[in-house]
């Protein structure tokens, strides 16, 4: 008779306990199917969840940090423009510039290719005293912000002054008793009050703006400003000597000076929100990271040990399985069956085991993973191929390794022995 025949008639012979093999494989097969699906399902719900919160995330952190740059924008210009002979000590004593240079300059640098600075501000600034109310004040002319050509248009820190109007600083417009829309006069040059400012603390609080020709006029300094405001780019942070060396390749006869503090506020403020953007991606990230470790973890333990039991399962069936057929055994045995063969008989019967708990284990195992994983999803996506060729290849080779002993012990038996007992 041959040993296709002998297993299935086996197998047909003794249902239960070649049931009850199959049925510890396709326990083992549906704890990894199910287990190594389920991380699948993970991996792609939270890649979905982490593209939607990224994408959440990036649009928020953008939006912080214009935030930022807005709230930063209002501490003014940090770089101050100045003629190379000005002498500081002078400037700071004074609170103006004394030294003088042509407008024009703030136009070569608009039309230069300069990428450290932003927000270009002419201004002629004089202290003088202001006859009509016989009160020191500082004047400031200044024609608005002058666009860079190269760049796109950015919305100006300050407002450009109108010719005929003036803006009024704290001190003046409190202590004078001055409201927007009241005619002022200023040196002989009628001017209507267009904004009152609030209290600053600062020279600002007893400074009059008006329109740069304008001032040019009234302090006979036609064509001529002593200062242009300017405002660092902020990838630029803090490299002062390379924006004062760009700054002189373009105005030679010029030097720069910074506002240090408003300079390092603003550097820390967007660096803060760059750094508040990352925490939040890689806080996302670290979340994902823990939650996959530990159901690695629980998996890393739970597999082998279900693999172990079903080899143990599969193992004490064979080992059952061959006590039951010692007579069967041992008559295959006095007819001529030799040991190959009958070894042969057991491991294809354990093979076939392992296939058929495959077959059962891994629809099962895949169906109890992408329910576990949360619901629908792409069942193409989460068919992983690797998976199924192992368990198909591996489950037949546990479950013949299983069997080996219990074989083993069948064809090493006497038959004369089995059948004297019998």
């Amino acid at each position: 008779m041959k040993i296709r025949r002998l297993i299935f008639r086996e197998i047909a012979y003794r249902k239960l306990n070649f049931g009850l093999a199959v049925l510890g494989v396709l326990m083992a097969v549906g704890c990894l199917v199910a287990a190594t699906t389920l991380l699948r399902s993970h991996d792609l719900r939270t890649d979905r969840i982490m593209n939607v919160r990224q994408a959440a995330t990036a649009e928020a952190m953008l939006a912080l940090q214009d935030d930022y740059r807005k709230i930063t924008k209002k501490l003014g210009f940090n770089l101050l423009i100045l003629p190379r002979g000005q002498n500081l000590a002078d400037l700071y004593a004074e609170d103006y510039a004394s030294s003088m240079m042509p407008d024009s300059y703030v136009g070569k640098l608009a039309n230069a290719s300069i990428m450290s600075i932003n927000h270009l501000l002419p201004t002629l600034q004089q202290k003088i005293v202001w006859p009509e109310h016989k009160r020191t004040v500082l004047l400031t002319g200044t024609r608005g912000e002058v666009p860079i050509l190269h760049r796109d248009a950015k919305t100006p820190i300050l407002q450009a002054v109108a010719p005929g109007q003036a803006v009024l600083g704290y001190e003046l417009h409190t202590s004078l008793g001055l409201a927007v829309g009241d005619a002022i006069t200023l040196m002989g040059e009628a001017f209507t009050v267009s904004k009152c400012l609030q209290q600053r603390g600062s020279k600002d609080d007893i400074t009059i703006w008006i329109d740069l020709a304008q001032a040019q006029k009234l302090l006979d300094k036609p064509g001529l400003i002593n200062g242009i405001l300017a405002l660092s780019c902020h990838c630029f942070g803090a490299q002062m000597p390379r924006i004062r060396e760009e700054v002189a390749n373009i105005l030679p006869d010029t030097q720069v000076i910074e506002f240090l503090s408003q300079a390092v506020t603003r550097a820390e403020a967007r660096t803060r929100a760059a750094e508040t953007a990352k925490q939040a991606e890689e806080a996302v990230r670290v979340t994902r990271a823990d939650l996959r470790r530990q159901r690695e973890a629980f998996a890393g333990v739970f597999i082998p040990a279900v693999t172990v039991g079903s080899m143990v399962w599969v193992g004490l069936l064979a080992l059952v399985n061959v006590r039951s057929r010692r007579s069967e055994i041992g008559i295959l045995r006095a007819v001529g069956v030799g040991s190959r063969r009958l070894f042969s008989l057991f491991l294809t019967k354990a093979i076939l085991v392992g296939v058929g708990g495959v077959c059962l284990g891994y629809p099962v195992g895949f169906l109890v993973g992408a329910v576990l994983g949360g619901g629908p999803v792409n069942t193409r996506a989460l068919f992983d191929p690797a998976v199924f060729v192992a368990v198909l290849v591996g489950a037949p080779l546990l479950a013949a390794l299983a069997s080996w002993l219990p074989a083993a012990i069948a064809v090493q038996q006497d038959p004369a022995v089995i059948l004297r007992e019998d």
